[in-house]
């Protein structure tokens, strides 16, 4: 994906700048999850318990499982900002939590870039505002207001 300028990063403020493929979440995912966050909740681990004891009529994905594959998303879908060295989260202005993934389901997320601030120190602080879709479901699994800071690399000034 070819880079772009700071230029159009600025033109597109308050457009949708890219939707990402869908993505299934697997069990064997959430139950990698499960291992690297210490989170075993049985809505999330145990299949049959969850058919039983649920309204979701088996195991649903963690929250911030859903929220976490926002960054392979958005490398999967946004081309990067010419002369970047490095991105980094800066955090979130609001996140909800709206409707559970279940297992199995596909999800991908919608990008809509809603600010951009150039930082004299060569940081560019972006708030994307993200909606991660359920194939098939007209209610989000999550909506925030993203915000990410990427160093760009000076150039030399020209004389």
């Amino acid at each position: 994906m070819e880079p772009i300028s700071l230029d159009v990063l600025l033109a597109n403020v308050g457009k949708e700048v890219g939707v990402s493929p869908w993505r299934v979440v697997t069990q064997r995912m959430i139950d990698q999850f499960a291992d690297a966050t210490d989170d075993h909740q049985f809505i999330h681990c145990d299949p049959e318990r969850a058919m039983r004891e649920t309204p979701f009529g088996g195991t649903i994905a963690h929250g911030f499982l859903s929220l976490s594959l926002l960054s392979a998303m958005t490398f999967e879908t946004m081309p990067p900002l010419e002369n970047s060295k490095m991105g980094v989260n800066h955090g979130f202005d609001s996140l909800r939590f709206l409707a559970p993934v279940k297992t199995g389901a596909r999800i991908r997320t919608r990008f809509v870039l809603a600010d951009v601030k150039v930082r004299p120190s060569g940081w560019v602080q972006t708030a994307h505002d993200v909606t991660i879709e359920i194939e098939g479901s007209k209610k989000p699994a999550l909506t925030a207001r993203w915000l990410t800071l990427t160093l760009i690399e000076r150039q030399p000034e020209t004389a």
